[in-house]
């Protein structure tokens, strides 16, 4: 009889060079400046940034920081990955990995990802200064040979800044004088905060390379971190009159200005710079930021929306400006209707910007708005984004509710021509399928899928992927398809209950290869002791094996947790089995009539025969 208890569970599964000393707020206006310490939350997040690869991507970043620092490293290493497919030139992720790395104590592989994030992020001194104590550490030799200075050379370095008074440099080979080492050394002095030493080693590379602006920049980072700040501010205004055509330059004075007390000087700069290039974006944030700090709202709010409705404003920059806009919303407890009128100016302004309606939807949905409202702006989303595979998967998570199978079919069918690789398309596709009582289609969907699995597939969903493809094919019949599907699902995740339960179910139905049934049985009832299935299951198995005393034990058990308002026929039924090779016919009958009222008419004949023999009968 077939297990009429099998589940196929909907399961929706489902951010070295020396430069990096730099403080790069001093070139950026502050409103662009992201703090470290102040980033949007996760919550946030997940609610107003899922709509686009990037904004995707940050949540996923988001996500998998949150599950390292919780120690869940398998899942943070998936959710990395994941990151990397989506932006392969993700810093911070590779800097995570690197971390978690270090945490399973392979430094080498640990070092790699650090480079890799140093490389892509030179301007980030976090990056360089970890990257710097792993050279000092366990990836000293290999770096060492790398830089041809062997492996004592920079471990000389290391412990002769020990020692007062001695420039290690000063005794070293010609191998050791290439600007890749002396970086490393200006890592080591920076560690120590030895200013001096810094100085002194970009003037050491000045000579190896000759002077250029993010030399420059770095020594007025350094002049800022001895507290120099007018040795700063002379080597930024040589910067900016070296280049004259360049107003960039001047726009980063004029940021410096801003940030010690020189508005004024900051405003020239600034209107002068305007006046020669009135679309230059850097320019209005700039003029933006020095409004907002001298407390003139009305100035900065229309240069805000400038800046947002210019065309010629960078994606980047107009995401960040908006972020800003709601998080400054939402720390002052400001009236959304604001922000949404905003919004909407903008979808006139950009009506084709995919990026900002993704943003528009997802603020609505922070601020819960109906459902009706949020499902309309993430359809404009992928009426102007098609392949906006973040949206439309939202999209189709707030359709499961309503049960509107067609229209999730449906919008699978167009994703999967726009994003063939996502893999969540045919799963919804064959749950759907299911819920029509279309199971050939839904095996057909779940076959195409197959395709889009590779090493840095979903671990959760393709062996939830597997699972509901082995119980539809046994459903149809092909037991061998259903037993490989099986096999697959636990190569990719050995714990999946519900995969080992109609598993082991379908092996003891058969009554083959009974122990590894047992096995998988048993890891169901340990993960989820109060399963009536579960333990149905494994009681079966047990009864198979004519280990009736025992099968007794967890028949009862399986009794005393079915506690669903329509009782399981097949529970009733195999208790009633287990009964009657227990020698307990009364109680056996008693089982077998309540089984036979709520028993499928196929499987009554097989019961009623029972009855009347009063003894077990086999199938």
């Amino acid at each position: 009889m077939m297990k009429q208890n099998l589940k196929i569970c909907l399961n929706p599964i489902l951010c070295c060079l020396l430069v990096g000393w730099m403080l790069t707020g001093l070139a950026l206006p502050a409103w662009a400046q992201e703090p470290e310490d102040k980033p949007l939350t996760e919550a946030d997040l997940k609610k107003m940034l899922f709509e686009d690869k990037q904004s995707q991507y940050h949540y996923l970043f988001l996500e998998a920081v949150s599950q390292l620092n919780a120690g869940k490293l398998e899942l943070a290493d998936s959710l990395l990955h994941q990151c990397l497919t989506l932006h392969p030139q993700g810093a911070e992720a590779y800097y995570a990995q690197g971390r978690l790395l270090a945490q399973q104590k392979k430094d080498t592989l640990a070092l790699e990802k650090f480079e890799k994030a140093a490389a892509l992020q030179p301007e980030n001194s976090h990056y360089q200064e970890r990257v710097a104590q792993y050279y000092i550490g366990t990836g000293m030799a290999r770096r060492a040979a790398e830089l041809g200075g062997g492996e004592m050379t920079l471990r000389d370095i290391a412990s002769e800044l020990e020692k007062p008074g001695r420039d290690p440099r000063d005794e070293l080979p010609a191998p050791v004088l290439r600007t890749d080492v002396l970086s490393i050394l200006g890592q080591l002095y920076n560690q120590q905060k030895n200013y001096g030493k810094m100085l002194s080693v970009l003037e050491r590379i000045e000579q190896a390379e000759g002077t250029n602006e993010e030399l420059t920049l770095s020594k007025m980072s350094v002049y800022e971190m001895m507290g120099d700040k007018e040795s700063a501010r002379k080597t930024l205004q040589q910067l900016a009159d070296s280049h004259p055509n360049d107003v960039n330059y001047r726009v980063m004075l004029g940021n410096w200005l801003m940030q010690h007390g020189g508005q004024k000087k900051a405003y020239k700069l600034f209107t002068q710079a305007l006046e020669e290039e009135p679309e230059n974006g850097f320019v209005l944030a700039s003029l933006y930021d020095y409004h907002n700090q001298v407390g003139d709202k009305e100035k900065a709010v229309a240069l805000r929306d400038r800046i947002l409705m210019s065309k010629d404003t960078e994606v980047q920059t107009k995401m960040t400006m908006l972020q800003q806009v709601i998080r400054d919303n939402e720390d002052h407890k400001g009236d959304s209707t604001e922000v949404l009128n905003l919004f909407k100016r903008m979808m006139k302004a950009h009506p084709k910007d995919a990026e900002v309606a993704s943003l528009a939807a997802a603020y609505m949905s922070l601020k819960k708005m109906p459902q009706d409202t949020v499902m309309a702006a993430l359809q404009h989303v992928i009426d102007i984004a098609p392949d906006n595979s973040p949206a439309r998967l939202q999209l189709l998570r707030m359709y499961l509710p309503g049960k509107n199978w067609k229209k999730i079919i449906a919008l699978c069918e167009e994703g999967a021509q726009f994003t063939p690789d996502e893999m969540a398309y045919y799963y919804y596709m064959a749950w759907a399928h299911v819920q029509q009582d279309e199971q050939p289609k839904a095996i057909d969907a779940l076959k195409r899928g197959v395709s889009t699995i590779n090493d840095k597939s979903d671990t959760e969903l393709v062996s939830e992927f597997y699972s509901m493809m082995g119980d539809l094919l046994h459903q149809q019949g092909d037991q061998q398809g259903a037993f490989a599907a099986y096999d697959s699902c636990l190569q990719w995740k050995d714990d999946n209950i519900a995969c080992l339960n109609n598993y082991a179910y379908f092996l003891s139905e058969d009554g083959q290869n009974l122990k590894r049934a047992e096995q998988m049985s048993y890891k169901t009832v340990t993960a989820s002791p109060n399963n009536a299935t579960y333990l149905d299951t494994y009681a079966w198995i047990l009864f198979m094996q004519e280990r009736y005393t025992e099968a007794k034990l967890y028949i009862d058990q399986a009794l005393k947790n079915d506690t669903d308002s329509v009782q399981s026929a097949v529970i009733i039924e195999h208790a009633g089995d287990i009964y009657a090779m227990n020698g307990n016919i009364d109680q056996a009958l008693k089982y077998w009539q309540e089984a036979l009222k709520l028993a499928p008419k196929d499987d009554q004949a097989l019961i009623e025969r029972k009855i009347k023999q009063k003894k077990y009968i086999k199938k």
